[in-house]
């Protein structure tokens, strides 16, 4: 069944496309005047151009910046915010917080995820987040047994995403092993664990029931190097690219992101993770490393010359514990990177940049370091790499606001009192670095179709209503 978004794609007062003029518009480029953005019926941009008159064109109603993709999210964790900020031993760490998961993951149901899903993705387009990547490795009923469709909790995650409106990449993850090694599984693992070949099915059901079109794609994600063999990993990415759109499909998978995954690897096989992972794979555009927090200088070099994006999650990856990356020297070498909410513990893409270049000072004790003297504005470089960056991570063109890419842009509450007044070099410093009470969001457009007007979405309120419904369902003892 088609969702509100996708028949409104085809409503016969959509099959001209549309336009928006822009006072004042972020372009790859930099800040352009008078810009005048045209899109067609499938919502992609087929004209931008600066120095543009108005004429009979719709006016933006404040400063237009590109959406931002989201390259990754685990969304049932969203309604797990709050519920593992209290000590269990003085050693707590990712270790300790992933068995809480695991045990909050048994008790979810499909139409628990389903109405978690929906809330949070419309709780994403409200914050600028216009399409996400979904690491998605819940797939069985609780103690293991496959649903009468294998997709079943698929299916219901792209329901929620076409139901909100966001652009979605559908990530089916790989996990077979407890650790490295081929280490045996946990039973509280048993609703992820699956084969190469079983996963490959589950993406041939997807793509059957709901295909891949303008707002949807589906990659794979091989959980982890400590979760997928050698062997497994090459049946995966071999067999992906067998398949129906599989050839240029996205590759994510979580690497390096703790110190204690690094030793682990290191004493089974005498390798770093991401070197084990360069030696076995030839990384290209397609993958994206989901943290890669712990990498050696070799390692660093050898990612930016692959081609791939480092997927940087600050506010999970501060909430866990897994330290910080050198992103200095990330960008420095001029690796691909974008930005992804992980945990779902912030929907905040301002707090996920602004954390980024405040852990760097921290480390590094000084200020606007991952500034350069080409791109001295520290918030204007982060963003827009991290929308370049989280664009080729999704394998759909969301790339910014340039003809061929999705019509998918933001327009900023230009009368918000922390951005008025601001000269156009000064709005994403105002945005990024001056905490807001609220969104200083107005309205949101994916791929043409306008999805949040003044702050809100349609569905809001129902979301909101069948979200809380789910999440007392779930804590009840």
């Amino acid at each position: 069944m088609a969702s509100p978004h996708e028949q409104d794609l085809q409503h016969p007062d959509n099959l001209a496309g549309g336009m928006l003029f822009c006072p004042l518009a972020l372009l790859p480029e930099g800040w352009r005047r008078n810009v005048m953005l045209r899109w067609d019926a499938a919502g992609t941009l087929i004209d931008v151009r600066a120095d543009q008159t108005a004429g009979q064109a719709p006016q933006a109603r404040g400063p237009v910046i590109a959406g931002m993709p989201n390259l990754h999210s685990h969304a049932f964790q969203r309604a797990m915010a709050g519920l593992t900020e209290v000590m269990g031993s003085p050693s707590d760490s990712f270790w300790s917080w992933r068995k809480l998961m695991y045990r909050f993951a048994q008790r979810l149901q499909p139409e628990h995820l389903e109405a978690i899903a929906r809330h949070l993705y419309i709780e994403m387009l409200k914050a600028g987040y216009t399409s996400v990547c979904e690491f998605h490795y819940l797939h069985h009923a609780p103690g293991g047994a496959p649903y009468a469709d294998p997709a079943e909790l698929g299916l219901r995650v792209m329901q929620a995403a076409g139901e909100a409106g966001i652009g979605v990449t559908l990530l089916p993850v790989l996990y077979q092993y407890g650790g490295f090694g081929s280490q045996p599984t946990s039973a509280e693992q048993a609703r992820f664990i699956g084969s190469a070949q079983s996963l490959l099915a589950m993406r041939e059901r997807l793509l059957q029931a709901l295909p891949e079109n303008a707002l949807r794609r589906y990659g794979v994600a091989p959980h982890s190097l400590r979760a997928v063999s050698p062997a497994g990993l090459e049946e995966l990415v071999s067999g992906l690219r067998q398949q129906s759109g599989g050839q240029d499909a996205p590759v994510h998978i979580h690497v390096a992101e703790q110190e204690r995954e690094v030793n682990d690897c290191l004493a089974w096989c005498g390798q770093r993770p991401v070197q084990l992972l360069l030696s076995l794979q030839a990384l290209d555009a397609r993958w994206c490393l989901v943290h890669a927090t712990h990498m050696d200088q070799a390692e660093y070099q050898a990612v930016a010359a692959s081609g791939a994006v480092v997927g940087l999650c600050p506010t999970t990856e501060a909430n866990l514990g897994d330290g910080i990356i050198d992103a200095a020297r990330l960008l420095a070498s001029n690796t691909r990177w974008g930005i992804g909410s992980d945990s779902n513990i912030a929907i905040n893409l301002r707090s996920e940049l602004r954390l980024l270049e405040y852990g760097q000072r921290l480390h590094h004790r000084r200020r606007n370091v991952l500034a350069s003297e080409a791109e001295p504005v520290v918030a204007e470089r982060l963003y827009l790499q991290a929308v370049a960056g989280g664009a080729s991570a999704s394998g759909r063109p969301v790339a910014g606001l340039a003809a061929g890419q999705r019509a998918d842009f933001i327009v900023l509450d230009g009368e918000d009192i922390n951005l008025a007044e601001r000269s156009p070099e000064q709005i994403l410093s105002a945005l990024v670095f001056c905490e807001h009470d609220g969104q200083p969001i107005r309205d949101v457009h994916v791929g043409g179709r306008q999805v949040v007007r003044d702050g809100h979405h349609a569905l809001e309120d129902s979301a909101r209503r069948a979200y809380r419904s789910a999440v007392a369902a779930l804590l009840k003892d």
